[in-house]
């Protein structure tokens, strides 16, 4: 099972949120969930990534995935077990993030979610996210 994080890039209460997640993410590995795709972008991403990470040490089964939306850039890949390049080679880079949150909600069987308010790249792909009728987890 995929699970895919969409947030903000900035977040309130880290400490409240880094509990919720690491109590969802633990959840959604007793569900069945072994995969987890992350952007790689803001503090929530980081905060889920690292999530993971640790929980890998409980759950050796479960792998972290970098969703990259660039191929000319440098990423810092050592939190996750490893990186995919979405079909994006045509899109125009100004609207390469976009499709690749577009990609991570279709692969995705759940979207865990930090979304506060309906402005951004966070909101549009929550907002996606809905209208392909994903099971969303919401902070």
């Amino acid at each position: 099972m995929i699970v895919a994080f969409c947030g903000h890039r900035e977040v309130q209460q880290p400490e409240n949120v880094r509990k919720w997640l690491v109590k969802i993410v633990e959840d959604l590995v007793f569900e069945g969930a072994d995969c987890f795709f992350i952007g790689g972008y803001g503090q929530f991403d980081a905060m889920a990534a690292g999530v993971v990470l640790n929980l890998k040490q409980k759950y050796p089964h479960i792998r972290s995935v970098l969703v990259l939306p660039y191929l000319d850039r440098k990423y810092d890949a050592t939190m996750y077990d490893e990186t995919i390049f979405p079909p994006l080679e045509n899109v125009p880079r100004r609207y390469a993030i976009l499709r690749r949150n577009e990609y991570m909600v279709d692969c995705a069987d759940i979207i865990v979610a930090y979304v506060n308010y309906n402005i951004g790249g966070a909101a549009r792909t929550l907002q996606y996210a809905e209208r392909k009728h994903k099971r969303i987890i919401r902070f």
